[in-house]
């Protein structure tokens, strides 16, 4: 190869190197913006709402929100006021794909309830209700955009269900 080959040779790559960097700077460095969605859950107990949860998180994103219910049973024979009880609900949605057809929520949801139904000791002296720790997982709710879906947590006793919608929000101006 003779040097004027080399050199046009060259001079050919470092302007494919330089116009492969023009591009990559243009296409890699212009990200898209993760897609919102607006979501909602609602808690229901025995057929009725008890609490809910509203938000807008982007797709890949997740949001955690912990809502407490203090409560304070009236316990033993006299019916007098015993300790004050948190109730905690802690919920973390994840929206793990969106689309104009369907929306994908990963939900985790951990829980302290109390059971319904009263108890009395042995000489007839109310008793208060242990609570107890309920944790669930779902790891893709499928959700028709605007519509509600339904993910059953507790069967009976009490039952407990988490009724979802979602829809997509509209995307922030890319700056």
């Amino acid at each position: 190869m003779t040097k004027r080959n080399r050199t046009a040779l060259l001079h050919r790559v470092q302007s494919a190197l330089i116009l492969s960097a023009c591009l990559a700077a243009t296409h890699g460095f212009a990200q898209t913006t993760p897609q919102p969605v607006n979501w909602e859950l609602q808690v229901v107990r025995d057929g009725q709402q008890i609490d809910s949860f509203t938000e807008t998180t982007n797709v890949g994103q997740a949001r955690t929100d912990t809502h407490h219910n203090v409560v304070q049973n009236r316990v033993g024979c006299a019916d007098k006021p015993a300790g004050d009880i948190d109730l905690q609900r802690t919920v973390t949605v994840s929206p793990t794909h969106a689309s104009a057809d369907d929306i994908t929520l990963a939900i985790d949801a951990q829980e302290m309830i109390e059971d319904d139904a009263s108890r009395t000791s042995a000489s007839g002296c109310k008793v208060p209700p242990t609570p107890r720790q309920v944790s669930g997982s779902h790891p893709g709710l499928v959700v028709k955009p605007g519509e509600w879906a339904q993910w059953q947590i507790i069967d009976s006793n009490p039952s407990l269900a988490y009724r979802v919608r979602a829809s997509l929000a509209p995307s922030a101006p890319a700056e």
